[in-house]
């Protein structure tokens, strides 16, 4: 690269999406803006963060890492804040935290390069329909490539506030995707991860609408049958869409890996009725039941939040019953955190947090024994694994079809290909083996 390039800084927070806002960021400053990427934020001529706001930490976050940034970056560089608390606060950080030149919301990536040439410049604008732009070409992974298939939320989940975030959903064209996908594999890429708020919701809006109305399932059986494409990967699916035509074509496609995420949230019908989650205990429990009878070894990990307003000691019970009934490989578990523009925020018998912090600690427990238990009985067994990062101590690291973090001895020779893995021993985060030649 010439050396007059300018030098771009960026910190992503929160989900998968975030990682692929990211990208597109990149790959549009890099390519249209002559920027180059640097990992030392004082050598910087622009300092990105890449924001998320389902949580109230990480938006306190923000506010610490621009004070941070502020001391340290050089003095003509600047510092914009994009993603979801971008469109949350919109021109608010720029009242709060005056260093910061600009504000784009996670609705508006494509408008990046037009926002680093006006000074506080905001655009947080919910409506705005990027599901048919053509973004360049960047992957922070030379074996895994995310790909959005849908943008926006249309659930009213009275916790959430990504619908506030992100606005409406819509489905990017079938041929936008397979064209990305063909792409990525035509670089090397071996797994393809398909992204989406709700991506087994795939298909319910177009903005063209001549589309031929297709769904998720229709949409896995065309990237499937791309060349090269060896993997296959999603998130998030919603329960509530978890019908048999989809489970069946889980359990029957090879490329397919052999790990769904199903967020629980709670295990209580009445709460999940007051969080609008649209499906009841017994619903999530058939699903998660038939996925463990149809798929041998199948990984599923979930989402829980404890000590939603009104939750009652036989509501957390529920909970309980549902992780020890499904014996989830994998929990992200939190305590309520009421959100700005959310209904929950506004419902009275919000839980104390000693109460709160205490049904965590009891659901953290429980599922700590539980993946202990799961853990000791992959002593023995054989997984093919891809690996993608090289460790300290000579050891290798990928995820195995079912989605086990597997760590091995090996070389970058190994980096980007799909091995046998034997199983030795087994630890709660980390599987570690031995190459099967």
């Amino acid at each position: 690269m010439q050396n007059g390039n300018k030098k771009l800084y960026i910190e992503t927070l929160g989900c998968a999406m975030n990682v692929r806002d990211s990208e597109h960021i990149i790959a549009e400053l890099t390519q249209k803006e002559n920027f180059e990427i640097t990992d030392e934020a004082d050598k910087a001529d622009l300092i990105l963060i890449n924001t998320c706001s389902v949580r109230e930490k990480p938006v306190h976050k923000l506010f610490s890492e621009i004070g941070a940034f502020n001391k340290i970056k050089k003095e003509d560089a600047k510092i914009g804040v994009c993603g979801c608390t971008a469109s949350h606060l919109g021109a608010e950080i720029l009242k709060k935290a005056p260093s910061v030149s600009f504000v784009l919301g996670a609705r508006n990536v494509s408008k990046i390069t037009k926002a680093i040439k006006e000074e506080k410049f905001v655009d947080v604008d919910i409506n705005y329909d990027e599901s048919e732009y053509a973004f360049g070409e960047f992957r922070s992974s030379k074996y895994k490539a995310y790909i959005n298939i849908s943008i926006g939320c249309d659930k009213k989940c009275t916790y959430c506030i990504v619908p506030h975030t992100r606005g409406e959903e819509i489905s990017i064209p079938p041929s936008i995707i397979i064209n990305e996908v063909k792409r990525a594999v035509s670089n090397g890429v071996k797994e393809i991860f398909l992204l989406g708020q709700n991506v087994n919701n795939y298909g319910a809006r177009f903005s063209d609408k001549t589309i031929k109305k297709m769904d998720f399932s229709d949409l896995l059986e065309m990237v499937s049958e791309v060349e090269g494409v060896e993997r296959i990967r999603f998130t998030s699916p919603h329960p509530l869409y978890m019908d048999d035509k989809f489970l069946k074509l889980f359990a029957t496609n090879p490329k397919i890996c052999k790990s769904m995420h199903m967020p629980l949230q709670s295990g209580s019908s009445e709460v999940l009725k007051r969080m609008k989650r649209g499906y009841t205990k017994e619903w999530f429990l058939d699903r998660a039941l038939k996925l463990r009878e149809m798929v041998k070894d199948v990984h599923i990990s979930t989402d829980v939040i404890v000590a939603f307003p009104g939750e009652s000691d036989k509501d957390f019970e529920d909970t309980l019953d549902v992780v020890k009934k499904v014996r989830f490989e994998q929990m992200f578990s939190f305590k309520y955190s009421p959100r700005p523009l959310t209904k929950a925020a506004e419902f009275k018998e919000q839980i104390p947090n000693d109460i709160a912090s205490k049904r965590l600690k009891t659901l953290q427990d429980l599922h700590t024994s539980i993946i202990d238990e799961i853990s000791l009985k992959q002593k023995g067994k054989t997984f093919s694994v891809l690996f993608e990062e090289l460790k300290s101590g000579g050891m290798i690291a990928g995820r195995s079809d079912n989605n086990f973090m597997i760590q091995a001895k090996g070389s970058e020779e190994y980096l980007g290909k799909i091995v046998d893995v034997f199983i030795t021993n087994p630890k709660r985060m980390v599987l570690y083996g031995e190459i099967v030649e």
